[in-house]
């Protein structure tokens, strides 16, 4: 009894021991996002003033715009000077720091143990500080996610801490960096939760807000304790839903428009990333051009419409629109398309730098656009323009990162507006969810995606692996002759709301399977009477009917299998036995699983990927 106590005593003294180093380092990690965010934007300040006007100063309000440059027509040339800069440093020492950072937080985190090599840091830094002084439109929060997570990950290699906590002060520098940035600690603690944190418990959250909570107090002490922007008494004053029932419906209208925004956002940034790397020419040149047609609509807008507007990270356009002095609808509209093109060819050609602020300016005018629309519409209308612009931000940036949640809760940090609660919550839902609906990937994980690494879309418990696998999945299965041809099979799935996978079966023996997803690949460009055979996976796992998810998992990767027949006693007799179908893709689907799981299996046969 007393060497069992004399245990538990010793187990408590060493869990306080991991708790107390754990929160001490959380704290360390904050202190550096705090000062990394700070030192971040003198830089942005050093670099905008050095190449916009030829000085060494770090005087720069974001808030306002900057002053026409001396070098009249000759800003076209400064993107250009930039872009050869940051292609040399990130070619050189990290590639890595190349694009907007999360995504390359993100695969650290699931798929290299959470391992960030320390120049990334300095090079991200002053990569993306030049990128944005000399005018790419990107946006700060990538940057300085990617330096406080590097620190978190190199503080954890150095004391050589559990692979877990390493993750845990990876979250805590991404979200110390938002905090630090937006002097939103709520948020940060959000964004490390939905998109960093593999998992959510009291010893992952309470690090995270220490490191959040240590890097806003810092921000707060250099820049004032102040929301992001300043939006006027009048318009917090407003109520959003003054107008009852019309004015619901146009913010639901803003949410469902902002989330088809978010898809074409996303998918622009990489298609103009395919776009350069389809161009002839080494990386310098093709980040050149990209950037000299940023130089252009700079210079034109500056002409025509009297400021640089999309360069940057655009607050200053942001703070127009909220303050009510912004709100031609048809000029806020142009800047919405002129700011996802620039973002587009200055991230798509190789620069360095954030997608938040540029979502938050594209949700903004949008907003505001929208707004300008109603009003022409329906003249007695009560709805704000700056209310509209503040849920734009918040749809935009929630559809776009996924982190939904966040965006709401930041969005309220970043402004302050009261009144905006109900309709954000209700606004950026709608965004989130038709943006889920036109496609699966957010701007953070379409990089991974399009890599071959899946991020799982959930964090849950292990209930699921629990679960015996036919009564969880339960996927629509139909078995037939081993010559059956392609048309026989899609007759049969007019009969299924889902796609069945099918068992090809010859004299009772398994022949194999075909998964669902070569099914619905087949029907769109294969011939009705091509034979089944041709499609099937033959190396099949059978498994008996009451196996659970966890040993399922685990069958398939021992015989390096990605489909399995079940049966009641675990042997194929006849096409009688079969009593379900379960593929690997229904375990990822169904169980929100890692990649790490796919490591043991086979790849996909030839056939397998049609």
């Amino acid at each position: 009894m007393r060497r069992n106590i004399v245990m538990g005593q010793r187990d408590l003294a060493r869990e306080a021991r991991i708790e107390v180093s754990m929160a001490l380092m959380a704290v360390a990690v904050g202190v550096v996002a705090g000062f990394g965010a700070l030192a971040f934007r003198a830089l942005i300040a050093l670099f905008h003033n050095l190449f916009f006007f030829g000085r060494f100063g770090t005087e720069f309000d974001a808030l306002k715009h900057a002053a026409a440059s001396p070098w009249g027509a000759w800003i076209i040339l400064v993107p250009v000077v930039g872009a050869v800069i940051v292609t040399f440093l990130v070619k050189t020492f990290a590639p890595e720091a190349k694009g907007h950072g999360v995504p390359e937080v993100i695969d650290a985190v699931h798929f290299k143990r959470g391992i960030i090599r320390a120049p990334v840091a300095l090079v991200k830094a002053l990569a993306s500080s030049i990128s944005i002084g000399s005018g790419g439109a990107v946006g700060r929060e990538g940057p300085i996610i990617q330096i406080g997570a590097t620190f978190g990950s190199m503080l954890a290699q150095w004391t050589r801490i559990p692979e877990w906590q390493r993750l845990a002060l990876i979250a805590c520098g991404g979200g110390a960096g938002i905090a630090a940035t937006f002097n939103t600690p709520i948020g940060g603690v959000l964004f490390a939760t939905e998109i960093l944190l593999v998992e959510i418990s009291a010893r992952t959250l309470i690090p995270v807000m220490l490191a959040t909570g240590t890097a806003s107090l810092i921000g707060r002490a250099f820049f004032g304790d102040h929301p992001s922007f300043v939006l006027p008494p009048l318009v917090l004053d407003h109520p959003v839903l003054g107008s009852g029932l019309p004015a619901l419906a146009a913010y639901v209208v803003l949410g469902l428009l902002t989330g088809v925004a978010a898809m074409v956002f996303t998918r622009s940034i990489y298609a103009f990333e395919d776009l350069f790397q389809r161009m002839p020419g080494n990386d310098y040149l093709r980040h050149m051009l990209g950037m000299a047609l940023v130089g252009v609509t700079m210079y034109l807008l500056l002409r025509h419409a009297g400021h640089y507007y999309v360069e940057g990270v655009g607050y200053a356009t942001i703070q127009d629109i909220l303050n009510g002095s912004l709100t031609a609808g048809g000029l806020v509209l142009l800047l919405a398309l002129l700011k996802l093109l620039s973002t587009s060819l200055t991230l798509g050609s190789g620069a360095s730098g954030g997608v938040f602020s540029p979502a938050l300016f594209i949700g903004a005018t949008l907003g505001a656009g929208f707004a300008a629309g109603l009003h022409a519409l329906f003249p007695g209308m009560d709805v704000s323009p700056a209310t509209m612009a503040v849920i734009g931000m918040a749809c935009m940036v929630g559809a776009s990162t996924g982190a939904a949640v966040t965006a709401v809760v930041m969005i309220f940090e970043m402004t302050r507006d009261y009144h905006a609660i109900i309709p954000l919550i209700i606004s950026v839902s709608a965004a989130y969810s038709v943006r889920r609906m036109l496609m699966v990937d957010t701007i953070y994980t379409m990089k991974l995606s399009r890599r071959g690494q899946r991020i799982p879309v959930a964090i849950q418990s292990q209930l699921y692996l629990a679960r015996r696998a036919l009564e969880f999945i339960r996927a629509p299965y139909v078995c037939l002759d081993a010559d059956a041809r392609l048309g026989r099979a899609l007759e049969h799935r007019r009969r299924f709301d889902r796609t069945p996978r099918v068992v090809l079966v010859e004299n009772g023996r398994l022949v194999g399977v075909v998964p669902a997803r070569t099914l619905r690949a087949a029907r769109r460009g294969l011939e009705r009477d091509l034979p089944l055979r041709d499609l099937a996976d033959t190396h099949v796992a059978v498994v008996q009917s009451d196996i659970r998810v966890f040993d399922l998992i685990a069958a398939l990767r021992q015989q390096h299998c990605r489909n399995a027949i079940m049966t009641r006693d675990g042997a194929m007799e006849n096409a009688g036995s079969v009593v379900g179908v379960v593929t690997w893709e229904d375990l990822v689907e169904n169980t929100n699983l890692s990649d790490y799981l796919d490591h043991g299996n086979e790849q996909p046969s030839k056939k397998d990927r049609h």
